[in-house]
């Protein structure tokens, strides 16, 4: 189990680094840049993302992709076992939660005030989000997880101080909101349509999504370096 674990861990810390690590070559003539970023976004996380511009001289947006990892408070930790396991009371209740979201944008520049030498970007576009929550019961011989995968969609801004010629500061702002999905945990699911399997006790999906706290509308604050690549 330990092994499986490490090698999970060591996946994913693989893919968080992808957009630093793998920027094509052959965008390096264009404006191609990197950042890594830390902040709120539900809970505290940091994002790693990649973002490639001058695509066409008549063509002034970009794009941007990225990942981000947060941990936040999965929920009820006494609710999520009656609706998912079953009525129980006994050991002591621990619990964490992680959300991977994977992120494109496209971005558009925004007049800044003269004078200045900072850039001031709108971004906006779709998100996907997978949700975990882990609640573990000690001294209760019960250990879960609740998951759930969402789509969504958001907006902000994006705010760059240059630092050097290739690096400057970021500050991004913004909010994201996400759809409700299929709550799974243990042999239990429940579905926004209403569609329940193994239900607990005539418990429905309102109960589930109460529960636990699956992405909705995110506020979203992060700060943090993006690096500039070729010319």
């Amino acid at each position: 189990m330990y092994a499986l674990q490490a090698a999970t861990s060591f996946v994913t810390s693989c893919a968080l680094a992808l957009p630093l690590l793998l920027v094509p070559e052959k965008c390096l003539s264009a404006q191609v840049s990197a950042g890594l970023l830390g902040g709120y976004s539900g809970g505290a996380g940091f994002q790693s993302h990649a973002t490639v511009a001058g695509f066409s001289p008549r063509l002034a947006a970009a794009l941007r992709f990225g990942i981000e990892r947060t941990s936040l408070d999965p929920g009820d930790p006494e609710d999520a076992r009656q609706i998912f396991i079953n009525d129980a009371t006994n050991g002591t209740p621990e619990k964490s939660g992680r959300v991977w979201a994977y992120r494109l944008d496209v971005i558009y520049p925004v007049s800044a005030p003269r004078r200045t030498d900072h850039r001031v970007d709108f971004f906006g576009g779709p998100r996907y989000a997978r949700f975990t929550g882990n609640f573990r019961y000690v001294g209760g011989n019960e250990d879960f997880e609740v998951r759930g995968g969402q789509w969504g969609w958001g907006a902000g801004l994006d705010v760059g101080f240059p630092l050097t010629a290739r690096t400057e500061l970021a500050v991004v702002g913004g909010i994201d909101y996400f759809l409700r999905s299929t709550l799974s945990g243990h042999d239990t699911s429940y579905s926004p349509d209403g569609t329940e399997v193994n239900e607990r006790d005539g418990h429905d999906y309102e109960d589930a999504d109460d529960a636990v706290n699956q992405p909705g509308f995110e506020p979203r604050l992060l700060a943090g370096v993006n690096y500039h690549f070729g010319k």
